[in-house]
């Protein structure tokens, strides 16, 4: 890959490119822009705080008006909410502790102000906690009496919810912000560190009164990197995390060892070839070691699909064609030990197993050996009754 990344040997939209050109703060070309176009990128990237902070710091000739108005009422209205989420956060960290719940806060403010030193300049939807699991009863208790109110309850068979999940959503009644309290930092199967590990790695941010604990940075930058890969880095507010977690006084060998300990190795490399190649990045020669291989390079070069595209995975039913890539994809990331703990787990029961044949609870070990009979019946009874034979 070089510097004019192309997807499927077409370059990315003059829009787009222009973009990426503001967020490098490069000196930039104004040519043919569809201004709408542009602004629904900056919002779709949830990138438009960064282009309006270079851009009143700047004389940019050629960009509207309200092109830069628009930009600044998005920034303004991010900058509300975050201060909102600031003191929600604080609040709800104050409140774990008293009840002796460990929590580490994943993003947010606290990630915005860490990254970019100014909670402003990140865009963040919802609040993201990690909790040790057995805290999970105790923190919904909490949740309940402080106006929050769970949003959908997972389907379940043989606390399979445990590893096949990996966060439950909350939103709070009155203020109607979105909490996620997080057990693992992504979905299993796989393997990742422990609660007391991160917990013995966490972070004190400043930003607020009240203590409010953070991952590490060599911590952060796992999380950071496999979230984004998740994604597809389908937002390039993602992408600008690696960006400024890069400039950061990472440390290495640490990092490294957490990257190979965890199988991330590739995933890490994906993610700061990307940022090197879209954000110009500057990576050490620690960082650029872990860049070479064919496999994080080819990775990084499938999520350009993604990045080309205004593609939103959070917005079912996804086109066809685009659930298909996303399906390979996540797939490809996975590393083989994950790859074979995935395809066992088919081989787990799933809720939908208990749908079409009630056990009682001390028989559905049954469901074990009964799983390929059950799947392969309601296969055939969803082709019948597609085809009007039901």
């Amino acid at each position: 890959m070089d510097n004019n990344v192309r997807l499927d040997s077409a370059p990315f939209s003059d829009e787009l490119n222009l973009l990426l050109s503001i967020m490098r703060e490069d000196q930039i070309e104004i040519t043919n822009i569809d201004w709408d176009k542009f602004l629904a990128l900056g919002r779709h990237h949830r990138v438009y705080s960064i282009l309006f902070n270079h851009l009143r710091k700047t004389d940019e000739v050629g960009i509207p008006l309200k092109v830069k108005q628009a930009l600044k009422k998005d920034f303004e209205s991010n900058t509300f909410n975050m201060l909102r989420l600031s003191a929600q956060m604080e609040e709800l960290c104050k409140q774990f502790s008293e009840t002796d719940i460990r929590a580490i806060v994943l993003k947010g403010p606290v990630l915005a102000a860490d990254l970019y030193g100014d909670v402003s300049l990140r865009t963040s939807r919802d609040l993201d906690i990690l909790i040790p699991i057995h805290d999970l009863n105790k923190a919904e208790e909490l949740l309940k009496g402080y106006g929050y109110v769970k949003e959908e309850e997972y389907k379940t068979i043989l606390n399979d919810w445990k590893w096949r999940h990996h966060h439950v959503t909350y939103i709070h009644e009155i203020t109607r912000v979105t909490l996620e309290v997080h057990w693992r930092l992504g979905p299993g199967p796989g393997k990742e560190p422990a609660f007391d590990e991160l917990w013995e790695r966490k972070r004190i941010s400043t930003i607020t009164s009240n203590p409010v604990y953070y991952l590490g940075r060599e911590d952060l930058f796992l999380f950071l990197a496999a979230h984004g890969a998740r994604h597809g880095w389908s937002r390039l507010r993602w992408l600008a995390d690696i960006d400024r977690i890069s400039r950061q006084n990472l440390d290495f060998p640490k990092l490294y060892k957490l990257l190979k300990e965890f199988r991330l190795l590739h995933i890490g490399a994906q993610a700061l070839i990307l940022a090197k190649q879209l954000l110009h990045t500057p990576l050490t020669m620690d960082l650029e070691s872990i860049t070479a291989s064919k496999n994080a390079k080819q990775l990084a070069n499938d999520a350009l699909f993604y990045i080309g595209q205004m593609i939103n995975l959070h917005t079912p039913p996804l086109p066809e064609h685009v659930a298909n890539y996303h399906k390979r994809h996540l797939f490809s990331l996975m590393p083989t030990p994950h790859k074979i703990l995935f395809v066992m787990s088919f081989f787990y029961p799933y809720p939908e197993d208990a749908e079409t044949l009630p056990l009682p609870k001390p028989l559905q070990f049954l469901y074990f050996p009964l799983r390929p009979v059950l799947w392969a019946w309601r296969k055939t009874w969803k082709r019948n009754l597609s085809q009007g034979e039901v």
